[in-house]
């Protein structure tokens, strides 16, 4: 059962935003349990609002002593387990990002971000050398213009595509009901279209999002399958 993983060493990027719009999409499909590792506390803030998907439930009050506990007992009740990590380089990040089968950095593009998001990915591989396995991981793009692409965005992605990073494809952009669902609650398709404005836009541009993610653990799932049949076969 995939665990998911969102790490970022500065504040807001959106990373909370992300792993909430990719927890309510996947809980139109399946069970999601999401494990608020923020000492913050912001899922949970998020979910005492009400109007929580039926699918979706939080974990709270989680320690490095007791993270990778929980993450197994999720993943054990639930075939999608998200964790939101704090925004800091800690044991409990690390431990996160040894548990997941895909770790998201979520970034803005701007340099400063960039360089953020390059502590994160150095993390990562400080973790696949702890571990001794690939870890499955990407950066995200978040807070995009929808019509304006800026230069220092597409300097930041050109920059990070030329040192190897792999990319999500999808963007998250700069949208109000994606503030909104830290408002009023709940999921992109529960806000009061007379209050939140763009509402189908929104949906539309998390369902994109997810569809990849989901794009991405089948092939990972796949390729790990085939080299196993491979080494069988040898």
């Amino acid at each position: 059962m995939p665990t998911i993983a969102f790490i970022s060493p500065k504040g807001g990027v959106g990373k909370t935003t992300a792993a909430t719009i990719l927890a309510t999409q996947l809980a139109r499909r399946a069970p999601v349990i999401m494990i608020d590792a923020d000492p913050n506390q912001p899922v949970d803030s998020w979910a005492k609002l009400g109007n929580t998907p039926e699918n979706l439930s939080v974990v709270t009050k989680v320690t490095q002593e007791t993270i990778l506990d929980q993450i197994d007992e999720a993943a054990t009740k639930a075939p999608f387990v998200i964790v939101d990590c704090e925004g800091t380089s800690s044991l409990t990040v690390a431990y996160a990002i040894s548990a997941a089968d895909l770790v998201i950095v979520p970034t803005q593009g701007s340099q400063l971000d960039a360089k953020e998001a390059a502590r994160a990915l150095s993390l990562v591989k400080k973790q696949e050398r702890t571990t001794r396995r690939t870890i499955l991981h990407a950066v995200l793009l978040t807070r995009t213009a929808v019509a304006v692409r800026s230069r220092s965005l597409a300097h930041v992605q050109s920059e990070l595509k030329k040192h190897g990073v792999r990319m999500f494809e999808s963007e998250l952009n700069e949208r109000e009901a994606f503030r909104a669902m830290f408002s009023f609650g709940g999921a992109l398709e529960t806000l009061d279209p007379a209050a939140v404005r763009n509402i189908e836009k929104a949906v539309a541009n998390a369902r994109t999002f997810t569809n990849e993610v989901l794009r991405l653990l089948r092939e990972a799932a796949e390729s790990a399958e085939a080299e196993g049949r491979g080494g069988q076969a040898a």
